[in-house]
């Protein structure tokens, strides 16, 4: 059984709006937090947004105020409703859960937003 396994990816045109999930087979407090990164084609994984456990958020200054991190504890689910999308923001989207200084990693899901 995956442990984070990600979804609502695909291809949109610029402006537009995706929302992506990531559902958990664990708990989701059992994580420090949950958090979304991309991956450009030559380019390292980068921090999108994160949501810690208390409720703390972060944004990449890229997409604040385009991008919003949420959570469904009850259904162990962190979410990334994307607004505004920029052919810049194509790239795989993987979510991370922090746990004892371990990042663990789901599959990703593709985004692609044509011009």
């Amino acid at each position: 059984q995956e442990l984070l396994v990600e979804s609502g990816g695909g291809l949109v045109q610029a402006g537009g709006s995706l929302r992506l999930s990531c559902v958990t087979s664990l708990n989701i407090f059992s994580f420090n937090s949950m958090a979304w990164y991309r991956q450009a084609p030559g380019k390292e994984r980068e921090l999108v947004a994160s949501h810690g456990r208390l409720g703390e958020l972060n944004y990449a200054d890229s997409v604040r105020g385009r991008f919003t991190i949420s959570r469904d504890n009850a259904k162990n689910t962190v979410f990334l409703e994307m607004n505004n999308l920029k052919p810049e923001d194509t790239a795989v989207y993987h979510c991370g859960a922090l746990r004892g200084g371990q990042t663990y990693w789901g599959q990703g899901t593709q985004v692609t937003v044509s011009s």
